[in-house]
């Protein structure tokens, strides 16, 4: 648990493996997940590095998985998903799962080229089929007597004349016996999609000037594309013409848009003699695919149960081979050697998986692991679990925590859900909220096997813990605001009675009444929260503006103190003590003196002013803090003087004010020029040690000289550098005085988006219940109660829409800038970078994650 207050401790270690234990070392490092290793090859081509053909291989083999899990999808077939994760096979054991994927991949592609001919030809066959069905209702469909060329031919020339274009005009050709058997058609008969018969009709028309005859119908049921696999609508047809030369037309057209062309006798008997022996082949290419798809499908299943861990295996193997290229060979090339980041707490650990490995290659030379020392910043990790890991996330996503440097994770915890509570404050809204969250916790372990690909739902899964607590939270600060859907709770019953200025029946027939604290009150307050009374006050608005406004001014001022605070943590583990004089002090009196002391203000308003108090303490002598805070600030008195009150809040008010303002105002030169102008003094302080330590020579004037000459110039050069610190320590402070200053007032002034959130979100929640939910309620019909279910529905959708999932997310984003700018801008850096360790659960992740999209 220390690690999420601060980063845990990382080192840099030196590691010493052999050869022969390399592999089974990392294998036992992926399994842990501790280490981080970094590219001793920088400079090395990836395709130049020792395991290049090992990692080529895993992608072979890899390409191999994914054909088989592709044909596996195809075919539906559920693939065993046992959860476990298999060890990372030996390097011997690569050469049997080459074996094993090869011989499952040229079966498979053996079977699926057999069925792809066989699919063809029972295609070929089927068209066939139909042509021949088809052409016979074509033929049958003519007049009887002639034969059935000679029946198209009176179909073509039709009762009356044709007529066909040629250098001589038209001719019109009588229709007899004579002219029938002179003119004595051919015809080509074929099947063509469907969607091109219209297009194909008029190419025909066209490019045969009329003198052809088609005629199509469409096969009722659909074709399976040998070669896609898809379902396609075909139609069959036959086009008669005269001579060789619209023969050839006819054909080359036909090919142009695809049509299969098949053989068709002209007689009858010939075709229903081929229809019978179609029918037979067709019979036994049933037989002969069916024992095809048999065969393939128990190759698949086969493959099933065994391609999950199939996959897993080949991902480490790969995982181990990329990382071992990112080590370096000793001069004997026996001797792997490694650099990597670890946790100081995890160096036991990390041995004894460098032992198991060691063990399992049979290798006699144990590893070395060796610290070493660096100037170069650690990476940041933070142990989480799964209910802190989402709140790390919220504050990694503005970035990294700088090495070591405080954690603000551990009290967003709770600043977090509160401050949206209070924006979001309303007991129906935040229960549902919880309700929800609570549902995905209990089920978190069904709904995460699930492992949904949808981005939206991961992001609410992901944050249930986050919604659980804003939930709750909300529940509370909706209990203080005695909110639940616009509506108050009466617990305790109100404690407000009807004084001599109303009476009963006044008060029963108005429906908004004015109250005011001066006589209708009793002594005793609401236990808990507002007095449920409220709810009818006609001034209801501007006293929960009033109340909302201070508070949120309240918890703005205390969370950014403590954030204040929290940087003297970081001075303090750091080692810098200047800073805690030059920084944290002139910060923490700036903010205390001007608006730590208006907090103080409205709490001695709250408790000294009082409407049953009189003369100088009454209501009606309480100041506004508002304009009291601007009269300070411009070093001015009170405005306006009441009669009978006294100006003044507390008995020396009037020298204190000047005071605070006075100390704040020299807090900004404090910030300004302190921190470099002690930079400076023990600079040149440092300068005159070297001076009176190297004034004089040793060996001599003429030694002596040369030295001290070349210290001058030594000294010359880090004094120019010196001064470009010094100018570059100026511009840096000076931007920090002014973001610290000018961010005091408008991070201050940002804080009352609790305020607006939160009134504006109860108005929408009361316009709802009065424009909507009311008018189901006002129906006093028998049919009210149908009404009353319709617009309840009505209203629970737009409920649920926009009170909860749009002002949720919009009061989310307003809690994540109060922490990210507000709160996160005066002790945290976030400069670092992520540890990102060597882990085979991580990569599987990855992978898993990269397959679903």
């Amino acid at each position: 648990m220390g690690s999420l207050f601060r980063s845990e401790e990382m080192t840099l270690c030196q590691l010493f493996l052999q050869s022969e234990a390399a592999y089974a070392c990392v294998s036992e490092l992926g399994e842990l997940g501790l280490v981080q290793f970094r590219d001793l090859n920088p400079e090395v081509n990836a395709f130049q590095r020792k395991f290049v053909n090992e990692v080529r291989r895993c992608d072979e083999m890899e390409r191999k998985l994914r054909y088989l899990e592709k044909e596996i999808r195809k075919d539906g077939i559920p693939m065993l998903d046992t959860g476990e994760s298999p060890e990372a096979p030996q390097p011997r054991e690569m050469i049997d799962l080459e074996a094993t994927f090869e011989k499952l991949e040229n079966e498979l592609r053996e079977v699926n080229q057999n069925a792809e001919a066989l699919k063809r030809n029972y295609l070929e066959l089927t068209e066939l089929k139909h042509i021949l069905r088809k052409t016979q209702v074509f033929f049958d469909e003519q007049e009887g007597g002639i034969n059935s060329t000679e029946s198209m031919t009176r179909a073509l020339i039709s009762d009356d004349v044709i007529t066909r274009q040629n250098n001589a005009g038209p001719v019109q050709l009588g229709v007899d016996g004579d002219g029938i058997r002179k003119h004595l058609m051919r015809f080509v008969a074929g099947v063509i999609l469907r969607e091109r018969i219209p297009a194909f009709e008029r190419m025909l028309w066209r490019a045969c000037r009329g003198n052809v005859f088609l005629r199509q119908s469409e096969i009722e049921n659909p074709l399976e594309d040998p070669t896609t696999g898809d379902q396609v609508l075909k139609s069959v047809f036959i086009i008669f013409f005269q001579g060789d030369q619209l023969k050839t037309r006819v054909r080359k057209i036909c090919e142009g848009f695809r049509a299969t062309l098949y053989p068709c006798p002209e007689a009858p008997a010939d075709r229903r003699e081929m229809a019978m022996g179609v029918m037979t082949r067709i019979e036994d290419l049933n037989t002969v695919l069916g024992q095809t798809q048999d065969h393939r499908h128990r190759v698949l299943v086969a493959a099933a149960k065994n391609i999950k861990n199939w996959f897993v295996k080949v991902l480490k193997i790969k995982a181990i081979y990329h990382t071992l290229n990112l080590f370096n060979l000793d001069v004997t090339q026996k001797c792997l050697i490694a650099e990597c980041w670890v946790p100081v707490l995890d160096i036991e650990m990390i041995q004894l998986a460098l032992r198991r490995g060691t063990e399992r290659s049979g290798s006699s030379v144990p590893p070395i692991l060796n610290r070493m020392d660096t100037l170069e910043d650690p990476p940041t990790y933070n142990r989480t679990n799964k209910f802190t890991s989402a709140f790390q996330h919220l504050i990694d996503a503005y970035g990294v925590a700088t090495y070591r440097e405080v954690n603000p994770t551990p009290y967003t915890i709770i600043t977090f859900p509160f401050l949206f509570a209070i924006m979001f404050g309303d007991l129906g809204h935040g229960a549902l909220m919880a309700l929800f969250a609570a549902w995905m916790v209990l089920q978190e372990k069904r709904l995460a096997a699930k492992k949904s690909d949808n981005e939206i739902w991961n992001i609410f899964f992901g944050g249930r813990y986050i919604i659980l607590l804003m939930g709750v939270f909300s529940m509370y600060t909706g209990l203080i605001y005695n909110d639940i859907f616009s509506k108050s709770l009466n617990l305790f019953s109100s404690h407000w009675e009807v004084s001599h200025n109303y009476t009963h029946k006044t008060v029963m027939s108005q429906n908004f009444i004015t109250l005011s604290p001066r006589d209708e009150y009793t002594q005793t307050p609401y236990p808990i929260g507002l007095d449920p009374v409220w709810q009818l006050a006609n001034n209801k608005i501007v006293f929960l503006n009033t109340y909302k406004m201070k508070i949120s001014i309240i918890f703005g001022i205390c969370h950014m103190l403590f954030g204040v605070s929290l940087s003297v943590w970081n001075y303090s583990y750091f080692k810098k003590p200047m800073n805690l004089y030059t920084d944290f002090l002139p910060q923490i009196i700036f903010l205390t003196f001007l608006f730590l002391y208006m907090v103080l203000l409205m709490f001695i308003k709250w408790i000294m002013y009082s409407w049953t108090n009189e003369f100088e303490r009454s209501g009606a002598c309480a100041p506004a803090i508002l304009i009291t805070f601007i009269n300070m600030v411009l070093m001015k008195g009170p405005d306006d003087k009441k009669d009978g009150c006294s100006p003044w809040m507390f008995p020396g008010q009037a020298a204190l004010q000047p005071f605070l303002v006075f100390c704040a105002f020299c807090c900004v030169p404090w910030m300004l020029f302190a921190k470099p102008v002690m930079v400076m003094r023990a600079a040149n302080k440092q300068h005159q040690l070297l001076n009176n330590h190297h004034g004089t020579g040793e060996n001599g004037d003429i030694e002596g000289n040369n030295i001290q000459t070349q210290q001058q110039q030594q000294q010359q050069h880090h004094g120019k550098d010196e001064e470009h610190d010094l100018t570059e320590m100026f511009i840096h402070q000076g931007i920090h005085t002014i973001e610290y200053v000018l961010g005091s007032v408008s991070h201050t002034a940002s804080y009352l988006r609790l305020w607006a959130l939160s009134l504006a979100h109860a108005q929408l929640s009361e316009v709802l219940w009065s424009m909507v939910l009311q008018i189901g309620l006002k129906s006093k019909s028998a049919a009210g109660g149908l009404v009353l279910w319709a617009i309840f529905a009505i209203w629970a959708v737009l409920t649920v829409g926009i009170l909860v999932l749009m002002e949720g997310l919009s009061a989310f984003l307003h809690t994540l800038r109060l922490h990210w700018v507000e709160f996160q801008s005066k002790f945290y850096g976030g400069q670092g970078y992520h540890f990102a360790p060597f882990s085979f659960e991580t990569i599987l992740d990855q992978a898993a994650h990269a397959a679903d999209e």
